[in-house]
């Protein structure tokens, strides 16, 4: 069993994530049910997922909450993370300005839809990407190569930002952009951007915890990283994931089988 000999206090947990989970809410009341019950007090570093997972890698934080699986695994083989762990599952839409200059909605896949996108280059068919090695920049990439487009020029706009911020440059310019839906829900009150196209396969959206190895870094707090990966995958966690909702609408879907 491994035991932290950092100065950090022991009641105190670092969790590294994501700005679109965190921008959702989710953990307004997910982290404050697991604080309750075991008195450990979370600390929250939401960044794109990029910086999450090196963040993790370099020993900065105890947890790592993220939705980029292949990025996860490479450094689950790296021998950096541990402890991997299905949490829950949303999906990525596609949004922009209710009139859809590109048509967008008539396309047959997400691909298809952002080739509507690249092939009608005007000021009203920008595309905002995040630019920031996200997980969900890293969903945008391979839709883009599925699309066999290269994206760049005038269109398309890598602005190196958060979700949030993203939403909130689309909906000023009222252009296209990539979301997570659990995001968009969250922001649907601030912005006048509609979802255009969903339900392909291709905007599956996973997300997975980890704990950091306390091998390669023995100040880390892995028995309080075990608590919270237990809590967030266990009946209690899945069940406030699962009842999450924004005006009625479910944000999260637990993928722990009861």
């Amino acid at each position: 069993m491994w035991v932290a000999t950092t100065s950090w206090a022991e009641s105190t947990l670092r969790i590294s994530t994501t700005t679109s989970t965190d921008n959702s809410g989710l953990f307004t009341v997910l982290h404050p049910a697991f604080e309750a019950a075991y008195d450990i007090r979370l600390e929250v570093i939401a960044v794109g997922t990029g910086k999450a997972l090196k963040m993790g890698a370099r020993g900065d934080a105890d947890v790592v909450f993220v939705h980029a699986p292949a990025a996860e695994l490479d450094y689950v083989k790296s021998g950096d993370f541990i402890d991997r762990k299905a949490v829950m599952h949303n999906d990525f839409v596609l949004i922009g300005a209710a009139s859809d200059p590109a048509k967008i909605s008539a396309a047959k896949s997400a691909a298809g839809a952002l080739q509507r996108i690249a092939t009608m280059p005007t000021d009203k068919t920008i595309f905002v990407s995040r630019g920031d090695n996200s997980g969900t920049h890293k969903k945008e990439l391979q839709l883009w190569q599925a699309a066999d487009i290269a994206p760049e020029g005038i269109w398309y706009w890598k602005v190196g930002q958060g979700m949030g911020a993203v939403l909130t440059i689309a909906d000023e310019k009222q252009v296209y952009t990539m979301t997570d839906r659990g995001t968009y829900l969250a922001y649907a009150d601030k912005i006048n951007l509609s979802i255009l196209f969903e339900g392909d396969i291709s905007l599956s959206n996973p997300y997975h915890v980890m704990a950091v190895n306390p091998a390669k870094h023995p100040h880390v707090q892995y028995n309080l990283a075990q608590n919270y990966i237990d809590f967030i995958t266990g009946p209690v966690g899945q069940q406030i994931i699962n009842n999450f909702k924004i005006k009625g609408q479910q944000l999260f879907y637990g993928d722990v089988k009861p």
